[in-house]
């Protein structure tokens, strides 16, 4: 789903209309529409490339109207799956509501059901991440999203200025969640323009308030002119590469240090591998914030019980349980007030409590790193701070 133009009310989004004379003129309900959509040119080229589930599988697609959604919509009817359209209205910009009037018309035209839902944003600090946070909560955990290759590649680039590692960088994995990753975001919207759908454009996309703007305006074209060739792909190989090399190391991990509170094995194995078990160990025991939108996975490899739901933590609340698990110190201090503290060779950790002195040997906490997968500032790490698309 798009980012709903938050902290910019009274900005209004413009609609877009292709020209005259251009793809299917009214919905044609089950399989011949699929059908006529499957025949466009634009659709049948890229279709190959995205990873739908099977014909008939339910899919929910998250369409904030924007082109990449709107393509989501097209190319997910085309795959044969049965969509529901679903379009959250945050109520931030006056005439918000009267999106969901296109997103309901798109639907229609391409035999989908349609949903609107209208979502309160609590208020607090980053109106951004409380609206995603909000939007997610009424979505179902496994939503499609509009997300293309192009967006694949700012998140690689942003999650690098960030200093993530491997994790970070394997960016988001393709997959019936996203589905359009193999997809450029031009040819998104020869799709939306093959099928006769308007769309709507969402001024905020270049404000350069948003690092995710500059990135896309400014530095990429940098590397386009800097390489001599197209960037896009490319930094989608690197999160293709990054993603299965961090697969590898995540299940290596779990099967030498099943047992993270073993302090001994912990402070013995490598360092990319304890790294791992720490992060593993703390997300699991709730030690780190909620992702505030969809579960996140490490590496490919997710296991039950992993707790993808809360963010990695920090690179220096990594090292600093390691220190403990090294015997460099007795305990540390976390995020969030958590305590680990190593007794009779296993670490134990303790939620917040009473403020209370750490003792001799105790490391502080500090300042708190970015993660090694990069903040996300409430997106889970690997999913990028969208905006409408």
């Amino acid at each position: 789903m798009g980012r709903p133009g938050a902290g910019h009310a009274g900005r209004q989004l413009t609609a877009v209309t292709p020209g005259a004379g251009t793809g299917p003129a009214g919905a044609l309900p089950g399989q011949p529409e699929r059908a006529a959509l499957a025949a466009l040119p634009a659709v049948a080229g890229i279709l190959p490339r995205c990873t739908f589930p099977a014909a008939g599988t339910p899919l929910t697609c998250a369409v904030s109207g924007g082109p990449d959604s709107t393509a989501l919509l097209v190319l997910a009817v085309a795959a044969g799956c049965r969509v529901t359209a679903v379009h959250v209205d945050h109520g931030l910009r006056p005439g918000s509501a009267d999106e969901a009037g296109v997103v309901a018309d798109a639907a229609r035209r391409v035999g989908a059901e349609f949903r609107a839902l209208r979502v309160g944003v609590p208020p607090g600090p980053d109106l951004e991440a409380r609206a995603r946070a909000a939007r997610y909560g009424v979505l179902p955990p496994e939503v499609a999203t509009g997300h293309t290759m192009d967006d694949q590649a700012e998140t690689v680039l942003a999650h690098l200025l960030r200093g993530s590692g491997l994790d970070g960088l394997a960016a988001m994995r393709p997959g019936p969640e996203h589905p359009l990753l193999g997809v450029r975001r031009a040819e998104a919207q020869a799709v939306c323009t093959a099928a006769g759908l308007h769309w709507l454009t969402d001024p905020t996309n270049e404000d350069p308030a948003h690092l995710r703007n500059r990135v896309r305006h400014e530095l990429l074209p940098l590397c386009r002119s800097i390489a001599g060739r197209e960037p896009v792909p490319l930094l989608a190989r690197t999160a293709d590469l990054c993603r299965d090399d961090a697969a590898f190391l995540e299940g290596l991990a779990a099967a030498s240090l099943p047992d993270p509170e073993d302090a001994r094995a912990l402070g013995a194995a490598p360092a990319p591998l304890g790294r791992r078990a720490v992060r593993r160990w703390l997300r699991a025991s709730g030690a780190t914030p909620p992702t505030g939108g969809r579960p996140v996975g490490t590496g490919g490899t997710d296991a039950p019980g992993a707790g993808l739901d809360r963010q990695p933590p920090s690179s220096g609340d990594v090292a600093r349980v390691l220190a403990v698990a090294r015997g460099l110190a007795r305990a540390t201090e976390v995020a969030g007030g958590w305590r680990v503290r190593r007794s009779a060779g296993r670490l134990r950790l303790s939620p917040p409590g009473p403020a209370q002195d750490a003792g001799p040997g105790s490391t502080p906490r500090g300042d708190r790193a970015e993660s090694d997968r990069g903040s996300g500032k409430g997106t889970g790490g690997t999913v990028p701070v969208g905006f409408r698309r």
